[in-house]
């Protein structure tokens, strides 16, 4: 089993930033890719970042230059950081595990607000 637990939501105003965090059981060295999705109220869950074994990153359109993945794999640890958050950013953001198996944090609440 893996476990991942997420950290570092909460609320900020629309142009703040904020960097998540997603602590993993395991070691993510092998690890085909690490991930951070979110969801909104009502609608289907998104990926947001990934970035693979080999370092490789990808990135939703919506949030391409503002967000950025990164690992470090002596911490087991996935972190997201995201700046000139917009309300439209607002979410459960859940880190995701992608191996022959997936596994999923519990999420952590973004919340965007003036």
């Amino acid at each position: 089993q893996v476990q991942l637990v997420e950290s570092g939501g909460g609320l900020v105003q629309p142009g703040g930033s904020l960097r998540l965090s997603c602590a993993a059981s395991k070691s993510i060295l092998s690890i085909n890719a690490m991930g951070w999705y979110r969801q909104a109220p009502g609608k289907q869950r998104e990926l947001v970042a990934r970035i693979s074994k080999g370092g490789r990153r990808n990135y939703a359109d919506s949030v391409q230059d503002r967000f950025f993945i990164s690992r470090d794999t002596t911490k087991n640890t996935v972190y997201l950081q995201m700046n000139s958050l917009k309300p439209e950013d607002t979410a459960v953001y859940y880190c995701n595990w992608g191996d022959e198996g997936t596994y999923w944090g519990q999420g952590t609440q973004v919340t965007v607000s003036s």
